[in-house]
């Protein structure tokens, strides 16, 4: 028998229930993946809540998890029994100690690199991949906008930023988080609860703004990261944590200056085994040389059966960085 995280209704963290069940066999392009170590990403909030509904319910839950190989499907040749791997784009129930995952979606994973680091940084990482180098490809010297500096995928952003050499002005709600991220490399910091987040974007580029701003906040940061961009710059609007953005007035976008503005997901950019290939060799590099540093804190590593209090925790923002599950 196996565990794993189900919900029958959608509604807060307590809708999650471990239950147990018998795994079924890996279908012919699956592996069977037991699982050492599960990340945690905004998104399963999404999922549970019912802003992005399931096809059915009951449903499992997450996507992302990195373990070991124990089966594998019949036509699978690049895989094996005993591989290391990590993967982000399974179909969801990542949430349990055995998953199957489609095998052109499963990177094997570098021995320098461990599991709790790959299954908290994999899909964040692949994110500020396609964010950093395919959406809008951030130059060397290039000062821009990054939201949630201090959270999962800003902590990544912030290292990659400054790998690339750009000047990253990242969005903070605390003193503690401004630290957090101008640690980890971000040039400047801006506590919007405090500041007016365009009028302090206008002083550090000396009136000039940004050319792009990745806004993962959605509803409530939507028109100041509008204003804080340059005349036709651009928009990348690609997460929802205060609430979607709706309703949303095209005018506007000609008002602030011909702007651009896109809602990209990484099934979008990374949906072939190469294009797979191509970040991973990018993003392993980073971690497995110390460039991006992935460290997740013990007060964020929750048992899987404690899925529910995970969610409560990271929808408290009170988490910084990473959050995994451990089997």
């Amino acid at each position: 028998m196996a565990t794993r995280i189900e919900f029958s209704q959608h509604g807060g963290p307590e809708v999650l229930k471990a239950v147990e069940f018998t795994p079924s066999l890996p279908a012919e392009h699956e592996v069977q993946v037991e699982n050492k170590a599960i990340g945690i990403n905004y998104i399963d909030t999404y999922i549970r809540s019912g802003l992005y509904p399931p096809p059915m319910l009951p449903s499992g839950l997450g996507s992302e998890a990195a373990g070991v190989i124990c089966k594998v499907g019949s036509r699978v040749t690049h895989l094996k029994v005993g591989d290391r791997v990590v993967y982000a784009q399974s179909g969801l129930g990542a949430y349990s100690s055995v998953h199957n995952v489609p095998a052109d979606k499963a990177a094997k994973l570098p021995d320098a690199i461990s599991f709790e680091q790959a299954a908290a940084s994999f899909l964040k990482g692949l994110t500020v991949y396609y964010l950093l180098r395919k959406t809008y490809p951030i130059k060397a010297n290039e000062v821009f906008l990054f939201h949630a500096a201090a959270g999962g995928v800003g902590l990544i952003a912030c290292q990659w930023a400054k790998a690339l050499g750009a000047k990253m002005i990242g969005t903070v709600g605390s003193a503690q988080k401004a630290e957090r991220a101008t640690q980890a490399g971000a040039w400047q910091t801006i506590n919007y609860r405090e500041e007016d987040l365009a009028e302090r974007v206008k002083a550090l580029t000396n009136g000039d703004k940004v050319a792009v701003v990745y806004d993962s906040v959605g509803k409530d940061t939507w028109e100041a990261s509008l204003d804080c961009l340059q005349r036709r710059g651009l928009m990348v609007s690609f997460g929802n944590s205060s609430g979607p953005v709706t309703g949303v007035n095209l005018g506007i976008l000609n008002q602030k200056g011909s702007l651009y503005v896109t809602r990209p997901s990484l099934n979008g950019y990374i949906t072939t085994r190469e294009e797979l290939q191509e970040a991973c060799s990018e993003l392993f590099s980073l971690i497995a040389s110390g460039v991006i540093k992935v460290d997740v804190a013990q007060a964020q590593k929750f048992a899987l059966s404690d899925a529910a209090l995970a969610h409560k925790t990271l929808e408290s923002r009170s988490t910084q960085g990473s959050s995994l599950l451990i089997p």
